[in-house]
């Protein structure tokens, strides 16, 4: 999960988006740290708050067209 990145992106420390997601400063932590994965309704407030894609909190994935994953990295190997 690429959530620490987005969280600093958006300028917030664990315990801001804890409070505005609804989670624990544990949950937080351990969702950057890779120690436990969110449910699907966690990735959804998660994304909301943090103003991004669950594409991009799940895989760092910032998707600005309308291509799938698969087709995005054909273009990215075509690209090399």
């Amino acid at each position: 999960m690429e959530l620490k990145r987005a969280r600093e992106r958006s300028g917030l420390t664990q315990e801001e988006l804890a409070v505005k997601a609804g989670l624990s400063i544990a949950m937080v932590q351990s969702l950057e740290a890779g120690r436990r994965n969110g449910s699907t309704k966690t990735a959804l407030k998660l994304s909301e708050v943090l103003n991004t894609s669950i594409d991009e909190l799940l895989h760092g994935n910032i998707n600005t067209n309308s291509t799938s994953p698969s087709e995005n990295s054909v273009q990215k190997e075509a690209a090399k």
